[in-house]
């Protein structure tokens, strides 16, 4: 006889319901909703491999598909209740199938587990989200590859410690984030490599006596084959814990990034003017324009980084197999694949509509004495000095200028030499920003024609 406070799917062996509060913490169904799409494409596709393999009849398969594409549709239209005390999605779908068709849906969970069942849903939406953050990056990319064409050949200041260093492209400064956003990029891609594998049919924890089929479960939701091991399976979040990482990294990236953008667009640098669109005003100082934008992507990496801590801290001392411990994966990864989404849109949107100011950027870099390395370079080439002397006579050149208020070039040959007799004429040659951009020929260097080289580069691997 059935026991009314009892849940009907698993309540069998209960004298009485699940507490209100244990109800409350026990319930995923607010968030796990999410994974409806995942969860009835598993169904179906487990549905399918039951009927193929004779498990369940082909009349029994049918009407589960149908009623599964109903449950999805109504979920889809917002016509779906959801129920906390059927306490996840997928006793949710169940038994909401069980009202369309009837004893045939008690077949669909033939040889399969809801520890298999998450599994599957939660890899397939972890790689859906592998998949958007490709997209994003890639179109990110994309932009920086157009903020590096516009300025392959524009001088700006370089700079270690936040103190100018020495002239670099304005194309070359954007390839910098390319090659930073290529590699998460390269992350996002290993890791859903390595998750596109198939849990269906490890069951609880050790697999299952039906005779099903794994592969043709696998191909239909289209990984690249079965999970190896059943205690394994049921037990692995590293698929989640690599989105966190690889999301972590990236959001470090684009915090980076925001970061110069915050200095960049304030009054004291004027490098570039952000766009209406991604700024926003002061309520009491009428001349504010705040890169409010850029200070939350800053802001948001602190949400994927503690995502990936708190999953990490859940996972770190379980045993194996499943522990309900594990039903907190969800929430941070869903927040934190949310916000790396529009992080990387919004960061695109800016750099888009981004206004590098030329001159200003030029100026500074002329500013901080940038050119004394090339200075120091000369000495070694031209008068076959030690770097470390020509150092020195650099250092001591420097210190001239900082007396009399003014840069390297504006010192007067006779002030050179009076530091070092056989500095020539030839030595301003090497003090304008244009000559020192052009001179870092290297590979991986400054010079416009190797900004030009890399671009072309992308543009090909992106095509």
């Amino acid at each position: 006889m059935d026991r009314p406070n009892a849940n009907a799917m698993w309540g069998g062996r209960f004298q009485s319901g699940p507490d209100a509060i244990m109800e409350a913490i026990n319930a995923s169904i607010g968030f796990d909703k999410r994974l409806a799409p995942q969860d009835i494409a598993g169904s179906r596709a487990h549905a399918a491999m039951l009927a193929a393999c004779g498990i369940i009849t082909e009349e029994d398969q049918r009407a589960i598909d149908a009623g599964l594409a109903q449950i999805l549709e109504e979920i889809e239209a917002g016509a779906f209740e959801f129920k906390p005390a059927l306490e996840d999605i997928h006793m949710n779908v169940e038994a909401r199938l069980r009202d369309l068709i009837g004893p045939a849906a008690g077949r669909l969970h033939t040889a399969r587990s809801r520890n298999d069942q998450v599994a599957v849903d939660f890899r397939l939406w972890v790689r859906a989200q592998c998949d958007a953050a490709i997209a994003g990056l890639e179109a990110l990319m994309r932009a920086f590859l157009a903020q590096a064409e516009a300025g392959a050949d524009w001088v700006m200041p370089g700079f270690t410690h936040l103190q100018s260093a020495q002239p670099v492209t304005w194309g070359h400064h954007m390839l910098a984030y390319v090659e930073m956003f290529a590699r998460d990029r390269a992350r996002f891609v290993d890791a859903r490599a390595r998750m596109n594998e198939c849990p269906l049919g490890a069951a609880a924890l050790a697999g299952t006596s039906f005779p099903i089929d794994r592969q043709m479960t696998a191909q239909a939701l289209g990984f690249d084959r079965p999970t190896a091991n059943s205690l394994d399976t049921v037990s692995d979040r590293d698929f989640a814990l690599e989105f966190l990482s690889a999301a972590a990294i990236c959001a470090t990236h684009l915090s980076r990034f925001a970061e110069e953008l915050v200095i960049w667009s304030s009054a004291q640098f004027r490098f570039v003017r952000l766009s209406d669109r991604f700024s926003t005003g002061s309520s009491i100082m009428p001349q504010k324009r705040n890169p409010d934008a850029a200070e939350l992507l800053r802001a948001k990496l602190g949400r994927i980084l503690g995502a990936g801590v708190a999953l990490f801290t859940v996972m770190k001392g379980l045993p194996l197999a499943y522990s309900k411990d594990m039903q907190e994966d969800k929430e941070q990864v869903f927040d934190a694949a949310d916000t790396l989404i529009l992080g990387l849109a919004a960061m695109e949107g800016m750099l888009r509509d981004l206004e590098p100011q030329r001159d200003t950027l030029e100026a500074a870099a002329a500013s901080g004495f940038s050119t004394a390395t090339d200075l120091a370079d000369w000495l070694v080439r031209a008068l076959n000095l030690p770097f470390r002397d020509a150092h020195h006579v650099t250092g001591t050149l420097v210190a001239r200028a900082e007396q009399k208020g003014c840069d390297l070039a504006d010192l007067s040959l006779s002030e050179m030499q009076a530091v070092h007799g056989e500095i020539t004429q030839d030595i301003y040659s090497v003090l304008g920003v244009r000559n020192s951009v052009a001179s870092r020929t290297s590979h991986g260097g400054t010079a416009p024609a190797n900004v030009r080289a890399q671009i072309a580069r992308w543009k090909e691997v992106l095509e």
